[in-house]
């Protein structure tokens, strides 16, 4: 499937469905990591060094994927849970303080691509999934719980994980 069929299917899927669906803020924070990553190609190799928390935190392009997609796994797995009426599964995931060999990886165009693919499945997966659980059950209290729509809100806040590496955009003066 071509990279333009993709942002077209998600395109319509964001018309077709309620402008209220919170699925719609996880769907569109999914488009703004991209456009972040559209630039990553043009890492060299060197992590981008933050600090979190007093703690040192290292970013790569791959690290910065490896968040958003647990992340909006992490979150569809509440979401699923709390529909369903069961227990979510515990994250034990080491999170953005763990740097992975995999982490090192180049970062090319076809990994990009990759990514679109992967992350724009995951974002349309929100908005339909909201949509089948419609609107009266995106607010409803779920016993200590956060709302689905709560849940949306910060998955939403996804792209924290893209800026840590942030746009390798190199503006071409000529």
């Amino acid at each position: 499937m071509s990279e333009d069929y993709a942002v077209g299917a998600s395109a319509v899927v964001r018309e077709a469905g309620d402008p209220g669906n919170p699925g719609q803020l996880v769907s569109g924070s999914v488009e703004a990591c991209l456009e972040i990553a559209a630039t990553w190609h043009a890492w060299d190799g060197r992590p981008v060094a933050r600090t979190v928390d007093g703690k040192p935190n290292t970013w790569t392009p791959a690290k910065a994927l490896r968040r958003i997609t647990d992340h909006l796994i992490d979150h569809l797995q509440q979401v699923e849970a709390l529909l369903a009426g069961v227990p979510s599964i515990p994250d034990t995931w080491h999170g953005r303080f763990a740097t992975l060999d995999a982490d090192w990886a180049r970062f090319t165009e076809a990994g990009y691509d990759e990514a679109c693919s992967r992350l724009r499945r995951l974002g349309r997966w929100y908005v339909l999934r909201y949509e089948e659980a419609g609107a009266a059950a995106w607010d409803e209290p779920r016993d200590g719980e956060w709302t689905l729509r709560e849940i949306a809100e910060h998955v939403a806040e996804v792209p924290y994980y893209a800026e840590q590496v942030g746009s390798l955009a190199v503006l071409d003066p000529g």
